[in-house]
């Protein structure tokens, strides 16, 4: 399809092609396998972490809600991204249509910010529970859990929704093929005729206003958490105290760690191979979302316990 534009006529392209690793295709053979098994780990223990929120009562606290809507948000991206590059690995099947590459990167950039914003929340959480332990069950209620969940999703739907109207906005008349696995918003937006600047800004200034606001306030609760754990004197009060966020601060690390190499990775991209920040952000989709559940999982006793009678009564 042809269409003119100031007088120069472009062909139109329908549809992009995702070449995952087109420098080293042998790495697709020796990633697909552990990859698949990443995949069903996350979704097998996100869906089970959920079930057992679900069905027992004990656990039908905010905190624990809190945990669900992150299980939710990694089960979700890892549909998005993970089978898609399966299917590229596997079957060839690097196709994806202008619609379902826009929706992919729209979700993608959606929900890793509301994944970042649910620990920002948590953060404020554990900080309310060690810090003003008898006014917690009055400030952390189902409520509160409500308010924050309408607060996560608004501000993230639409602080991310110009994502992909930018990008969707663009000509597309010379190449379609995306290095990429996935339809991220700068690989897509550099394929375009015109000029992309809008769609760089825009991806900056909402990536670090959203993730970084969010990095800054965690930071700042586990600040106060710290000196409010180095004041305590009671005997086995900061062992407690720390045990109390220990699951909630493992799980940021994952989150953030891998973004965070991601991110230096693409500053310094001529000092890295070019397929290190495709394989990062690959991972960074589905190591999270496998790890968290079986974190929480090991180290909270109740969560423990009630896997454990949802075991004996399917038995």
């Amino acid at each position: 399809m042809t269409t003119q534009k100031n007088g120069t006529v472009f062909i139109e392209i329908s549809d992009f092609l995702l070449n995952c690793f087109l420098r080293s295709p042998n790495w697709q053979v020796w990633l697909s396998l552990p990859l698949s098994l990443l995949f069903l780990l996350a979704m097998g223990a996100n869906a089970i972490l959920l079930i057992t929120i679900r069905l027992e009562t004990s656990l039908h606290e905010p905190m624990y809600y809190l945990l669900s809507f992150l299980s939710l948000l990694d089960i979700v991206l890892c549909l998005t991204v993970i089978p898609k590059v399966l299917a590229i690995f596997w079957f060839d099947l690097k196709s994806i249509s202008f619609s379902a590459c826009f929706l992919q990167m729209y979700i993608m950039n959606c929900f890793l910010a509301m994944e970042s914003c649910i620990f920002m929340i948590m953060a404020y959480d554990r900080y309310v529970a060690i810090c003003h332990p008898l006014r917690y069950p009055s400030i952390i209620t189902d409520q509160f859990v409500i308010k924050a969940a309408i607060f996560v999703l608004s501000r993230n739907v639409l602080m991310t929704l110009p994502v992909p109207i930018l990008s969707a906005r663009l000509y597309y008349c010379r190449e379609n093929i995306i290095e990429n696995c996935m339809c991220s918003n700068m690989a897509v937006s550099r394929l375009s005729c015109d000029d992309a600047t809008i769609n760089r800004l825009y991806q900056f200034a909402g990536g670090w206003t959203l993730l970084g606001s969010d990095l800054i306030l965690i930071f700042l609760s586990y600040t106060l958490i710290l000196r409010a754990v180095l004041r305590l004197k009671t005997e086995g009060a900061m062992t407690k105290a720390l045990r109390t966020c220990g699951s909630h601060f493992i799980l940021i690390l994952f989150f953030s760690t891998i973004l965070l190499v991601f991110i230096l990775t693409l500053v310094a991209k001529k000092k890295v191979s070019p397929n290190v920040p495709i394989l990062l952000n690959v991972l960074h989709h589905v190591i999270p979302a496998a790890l968290n559940p079986i974190v929480y999982g090991v180290r909270t006793k109740e969560i423990k316990q009630g896997i454990q009678r949802l075991l004996k009564k399917s038995w």
